[in-house]
């Protein structure tokens, strides 16, 4: 038994991999013919009784599992893993691995009907409708966002329900109930529910089971602020400040922060003052110190507005600039400052350096005429403060800003001054200031001066938009229209947001009779500036050019509805449909021209001849008499009022109206024919006076239009031709008196007092209008026609031969 045992030499003991090589022949399955112990076994059932101890070890040579040898008893070891059970003994096949039973069963499904699968299903569904109202609210679709937030909500609250019947109220996930109630707050406050937002805030604030809750009350007070319940806000931004610890100052400056606004907009500058005070003796920052600045100027402190000015010019703007400058010519150092001048830090920088130069140039703007005896001296301080600061190239900017007021006071001369001075700096500045020379020059139509400092402008910097513009319109006032579009053109590709370069080039076009182009560009300009009464009215122009009037219309009342009282879009909304024959509407809109501006006698006119036309004698001469008295000097107004006192059978004041009219104007000859008349049909003595007086007019009328034959008979050649010329014209003019003589010949030959004054024949009155933005537009012009009787108005028409001679 003990051949089999081998016992390590003393020799190894200090060699601990000893041993491992040693093969043990009992496990030689070669010699198993050979061992009598195991063919006995397999021949009887010897090997299915349980061996004893003396056959085990002869036939194993090892001892027994949990055998006991020497004083040391063997550990028991599993077989049934490995695949020994009862049944190999029996003689079934050696199968270790179980590959006779086939292959596994699946695995047992989870049941969907389980409460836990159930809630785990709704808690998704919760979380994808909070996700989805998330993003329907940053896409703009608010209506949509509330909508999910809601269905989020609702789902939460039987998820609720659900976990309370399944487990114990400590497994209720808070985490979620929060999200969910914090997301549909701010979906109602957006959405301007003010009320319901309020109400979810609360639920989430008096909930003891939410940490930092407190701090939400900071929204509840912007929604106070919106509300512009001053009070209630600050005092949710204060409770809100006391949950916020110490160590967080960022956060405690921002409620701070809204604190100020709130006090601002509640007119309680001094309580603003200390909260802005304690901002900057914190952590100053531009916002404060520009709000500072305005609390100080509203209550009127000049030297505290100074201190303010200083403090806000103080604050560090943490900007590295020498970070963008390559100090080297290595390649590599090259391309990371190339790469690094245009990302999103650099970005983010320039915005806050944009920011901070607003906020100092509003600021400057604002104090600089208070804080000393003149604005001009305000100004001065304020140069001198910003040159001694980080911002020294807003000094110059100031100084032209100082010439923009001096331009505000129309003092000419001090800002033309001061922009000369401002000539002599860097190219940006000598930029800026000549191009405002030129614009000055230009209003005073000084062209020529305009074109020079026009020049100097685009010289110092040829990417200027502003000052390609002035050259544009410099050489647009010369009449030289394809020149001056070229540097239209040029100022928009260097700055494509120019507007008026965009709508100067449309007036371009419409002087070269380009007129689809001319529509293009305003219709661009319509796309950005939507609400301009000006490119709304030069579109319904072009159309107007274009002869689609019904295209004209809907834009001019597209006007209309941006500038309600403009009396001459008014007026050409009513010309356009009198040409269209709707004199209803022509009406409506010369009444309405009239009303908001009873001084255009074009309009007058037209609604003189409107009541005319449809026989309202009475109020047809209110119109007149508003004529009359805007031009005194002019007879047919005068006529036309005694002439509507005589149609509507008011004969008496017609007569006054005559008498009057004499006295203003005594060589007037169809006054004095009417008086002739009207003294007779009445039987009035005073008649023949009116006759005699007529009769001398008209001889001496006869007297000047010899003489001018005679002179015209008189010359010879070009100068004979052109007095010919003239004659024609004058003829033209005299041809109402003409009318008046036969008119006046045949009523002396019927009887005076049975004569009628109607009569059947016609004559038409033409109302001519003038452009409503000006001599700007040329466009061609329309006229009004009205019916008249000649009877009234043949010896009254409207033109100069009226006046005396």
């Amino acid at each position: 038994m003990m051949q089999n045992v081998h016992l390590a030499p003393e020799t190894d003991e200090d060699d601990l991999y000893s041993g491992y090589n040693d093969y043990n022949p009992i496990y030689d399955i070669e010699e198993l013919e050979n061992d009598a112990a195991f063919q006995q076994a397999v021949r009887t059932s010897h090997g299915r009784r349980p061996p004893s101890k003396t056959s085990l070890a002869s036939s194993i040579g090892r001892p027994m599992t949990g055998a006991i040898q020497d004083g040391v008893t063997r550990p028991m070891t599993a077989v049934r893993a490995a695949g020994f059970t009862k049944a190999a003994l029996r003689g079934s096949a050696f199968d270790p691995l179980g590959q006779s039973r086939g292959p596994a069963p699946p695995l047992e499904a989870k049941k969907k009907d389980s409460p836990e699968e159930k809630i785990k299903q709704l808690e998704k569904e919760v979380n994808e409708l909070v996700e989805e109202s998330c993003i329907a609210s940053s896409c703009g679709d608010l209506k949509l966002a509330l909508e999910k937030a809601k269905d989020a909500g609702r789902k939460e609250r039987v998820l609720v329900r659900q976990r309370e019947q399944v487990t114990t109220p400590e497994n209720i996930n808070l985490d979620l109930t929060y999200s969910v109630l914090f997301n549909l707050a701010s979906q109602y406050s957006v959405n301007e529910m003010y009320a319901e937002a309020l109400n979810t805030y609360q639920v989430i604030v008096k909930n003891k089971m939410f940490s930092n809750a407190g701090i939400l009350k900071m929204n509840m007070g912007n929604i106070y602020l919106k509300q512009r319940n001053y009070s209630k806000a600050i005092k949710f931004y204060r409770m809100a400040l006391d949950q916020v610890p110490s160590v967080n100052k960022q956060m405690r400056i921002k409620i701070m922060q809204n604190i100020g606004v709130t006090f601002i907009q509640a007119g309680q500058y001094s309580d603003a003052i200390n909260s802005y005070e304690h901002i900057m003796s914190m952590a100053p920052n531009l916002k404060a110190g520009y709000n500072l600045t305005i609390c100080y100027f509203a209550v009127g402190d000049r030297e505290k507005m100074k201190k303010a000015f200083q403090k806000l010019i103080a604050v560090p703007l943490e900007i590295d600039e020498d970070k963008y400058i390559s100090p080297s010519d290595d390649p590599h150092t090259n391309l990371v400052t190339e790469a690094i001048k245009n990302d999103h830090l650099r970005q983010m920088e320039r915005e806050r350096k944009a920011m901070a130069e607003k906020y100092i140039m509003t600021s400057a703007k604002l104090i600089a005429p208070v804080i000393e005896t003149s604005f001009a001296a305000g100004y001065d301080w304020c140069v001198e403060v910003v040159k001694a600061s980080q911002y020294v190239e807003l000094a110059n900017d100031l100084e032209i800003n100082k010439a923009v007021t001096y331009l505000r006071q129309k003092d000419y001369n001090q800002a033309v001054e001061i922009l000369k001075m401002l000539e002599k700096k860097d190219s940006r500045v000598k930029s800026a200031a000549a191009t405002n020379l030129s614009a000055l020059y230009y209003m005073g139509k000084d062209f020529a001066q305009a074109s020079s400092y026009a020049d100097i402008a685009v010289n110092s910097d040829r990417y200027n938009p502003a000052a390609l513009t002035n050259k544009g319109n410099t050489v647009f006032a010369n009449g030289d229209y394809e020149k001056a579009a070229e540097f239209y053109k040029e100022a928009l590709r260097n700055d494509s947001s120019c507007t008026e370069a965009l709508y100067n080039i449309g007036l371009t076009y419409e002087k070269l009779n380009r007129l689809d182009e001319a529509l293009d560009c305003f219709l661009k300009l319509h796309a950005i500036l939507r609400n301009s009464a000006e490119v709304l009215y030069q579109i319904a122009n072009i159309y107007e050019l274009m002869e689609n009037p019904s295209q004209a219309i809907e834009w001019l009342m597209q006007v209309v509805s941006v500038v309600p009282t403009d009396p001459q879009v008014l007026s050409k909304l009513g010309e356009l449909y009198d040409h269209e024959g709707d004199k209803s509407q022509a009406f409506q809109y010369y009444y309405e021209s009239y009303r908001y501006f009873p001084c255009n006698i074009e309009v007058i006119e037209w609604l003189g001849a409107y009541y005319i036309d449809t026989q309202f004698w009475e109020k047809a001469i209110q119109y007149f008499e508003r004529a009359s008295l805007i031009q005194p000097t002019q007879v047919k107004w005068q006529l036309m009022v005694a002439s509507c006192f005589r149609r509507s059978g008011n004969y008496q004041k017609a007569l006054d109206t005559y008498k009057d009219t004499h006295r203003k104007f005594p060589e007037n000859v169809e006054c004095l024919r009417f008086l002739v008349r009207l003294c007779t049909d009445l039987g009035l003595k005073d008649a023949q006076e009116y006759a005699r007086k007529l009769k001398r007019l008209e001889k001496m009328k006869e007297i000047r239009e010899q003489r001018i034959k005679s002179g015209r008979d008189g010359s010879g050649g070009s100068r004979g031709k052109r007095e010919g010329s003239a004659s024609g014209d004058s003829g033209q003019n005299y041809s109402a008196g003409s009318k008046g003589e036969r008119l006046s010949a045949r009523l002396r030959a019927l009887p005076g007092t049975n004569e009628p004054y109607e009569s059947s024949s016609n004559k038409e009155i033409d109302a001519s209008y003038v452009d409503p933005l000006g001599p700007q537009i040329e466009r061609p012009k329309t006229a009004a026609k009205k019916r008249i009787d000649e009877d009234d108005f043949a010896d009254e028409e409207l033109g100069d031969d009226l006046l005396p001679e």
